[in-house]
């Protein structure tokens, strides 16, 4: 195993910052962290040279991911990377690493390993199978990965494998409200599954748009659209969305409000539809949802601005819960053009993320107390980092990529692969590697360091996965 020695270019600010007061305040050392955690990273320039050099760290870690899931999951979902093990999502396998991480693999110029994944898939990727998968993480990691690998490569299989799951997905959208069902069945086109929410039901438009476009067959388009319109039609008076609603009834059966995962990307979906196709209706409902976001769910603290819950009817805050799945909203809300707001709750993020060396899936931003002290590898706050960085070319932002980095390589990198974290404060490991570290940490990670050349934000948008799709395919 090489080792890496981690070299830190950028010196941190630390400031410490005030806690909102209450009769539960903190005294644990989590509590501790709280007054010595960096608020900000310090803007040190780097030369394009320390930015190669960033950026050539962060594909050799990709390459290593990549060989452990090689060495011992090959053909399979995912890499097990603490037992050695392969794990399929539903007992057969759907390349689910391999087509996750294609574009990744493509984009930082890893050519054996990209033609490897891309052999396996045109030639094992298996649709026909008796199974129940996931409507949303089929579409969002498959599909999507499916498509952006078209635009890369131009391999057309891609393009028919990607036709052929949209087909065979298309059943979950016969629902009495043409929301879709949780589950479809890929053989039968069986469905089940009512209960649902704002993230599985409105996260659909780009995928299926961008397979209409490839394809010709407007049904891919029309039917998510029609899913993103009942949904937001049942949004409150004020104009928030719930938690969970039913497919077939259209009622709420969770009132809770938030940017939190299970509607996170139902908003960002409504701005990125309204930029790739287009689209005016989801201009007018992203204009409209934001604007009830910044007036009920933004919350400003002593430490900083987040973003809490609140019931969708009146407004008044329930809970005031920030984690991992909310750092994607600095990326959208600079996306949609509001940087000084991105900003601010980037700024947050970061102070999350140092309160333990590494975030947690969720914490009370008001006691900055841990609630869910797991970390899946995800991406959010990485994302929004690149974006901020690419708005505004401010150096922190490459610093705190480099903090982000060496957590990582420090906590979570083993001798195969990269493991989760089980808790961020005892530092213990979790015996998992989802795909999405290759499709979206990884990704993120490298593109906030490779020259711009890399990849032209300006011509993309992503999708929640990060998987890039041509802006100029899906333009009317």
């Amino acid at each position: 195993m090489r080792v890496f020695t981690i070299f830190l270019s950028a010196i941190f600010l630390l400031l410490p910052y005030s806690v909102a007061q209450n009769s539960s305040t903190p005294s644990s050392s989590a509590a501790t962290a709280v007054s010595t955690a960096p608020a900000s990273a310090r803007a040190v320039p780097m030369t394009d040279a320390e930015k190669a050099e960033m950026a050539s760290r962060v594909r050799a870690e990709a390459l290593h991911a990549w060989e452990g899931y090689k060495k011992y999951a090959w053909g399979h979902d995912e890499f097990k990377p603490l037992s050695h093990t392969a794990f399929d999502w539903y007992g057969h396998s759907l390349l689910m690493t391999p087509v996750d991480a294609l574009d990744t693999l493509t984009l930082m110029g890893l050519k054996p390993q990209a033609d490897e994944a891309r052999t396996l898939i045109d030639t094992d990727l298996n649709l026909d199978q008796d199974i129940y998968v996931k409507d949303f993480e089929i579409t969002i990691r498959l599909l999507g990965s499916l498509i952006s690998g078209y635009e890369l490569t131009g391999d057309k299989r891609l393009l028919e494998l990607a036709d052929d799951l949209g087909r065979r997905m298309l059943p979950m959208f016969d629902s009495p409200t043409g929301m879709p069902y949780e589950y479809v069945n890929l053989h039968t086109g069986k469905v089940r599954g009512t209960r649902s929410n704002p993230a599985e039901i409105g996260s659909l438009l780009i995928e299926y748009g961008m397979l209409a476009k490839h394809t010709g067959k407007q049904e891919y388009y029309d039917k998510p659209k029609r899913a993103l319109v009942e949904l937001y039609k049942r949004r409150s008076a004020i104009g928030l969305v719930g938690s969970v609603i039913d497919v077939e009834t259209g009622a709420w059966i969770d009132k809770t409000s938030g940017i939190m995962g299970g509607i996170d990307s139902y908003d960002e979906y409504l701005l990125k539809a309204s930029i790739l196709f287009g689209d005016q209706d989801c201009a007018r409902m992203w204009q409209e949802s934001v604007a009830a976001i910044n007036k009920y769910l933004a919350d400003q603290q002593p430490n900083g601005l987040w973003y809490g819950q609140a019931d969708m009817n009146t407004g008044a805050r329930t809970t005031t819960d920030y984690g991992a799945l909310d750092a994607f909203f600095p990326a959208v809300l600079a996306l949609g053009g509001d940087l000084n707001r991105a900003a601010a709750l980037q700024e947050s993020s970061y102070r999350m993320w140092n309160l333990a060396g590494i975030e947690p899936e969720q914490l009370n931003y008001r006691t900055m107390k841990i609630g869910a002290p797991g970390y899946p590898l995800r991406p959010e706050i990485i994302e929004s980092t690149y974006y901020l960085y690419h708005y505004t070319h401010d150096a922190k932002y490459l610093a705190m990529g480099q903090t982000y980095f060496n957590s990582l390589v420090k906590y979570c990198r083993t001798d195969e692969g990269y493991a989760a974290m089980a808790d961020v404060r005892s530092k213990k490991k979790a015996d998992s590697m989802e795909s999405f570290f290759f499709a979206e940490t990884l990704k993120y990670l490298y593109l906030l360091y490779a020259p711009e050349s890399t990849l032209d934000f300006n011509a993309v948008i992503f999708n929640t996965e990060a998987h890039p799709m041509l802006r100029s395919v899906g333009q009317k």
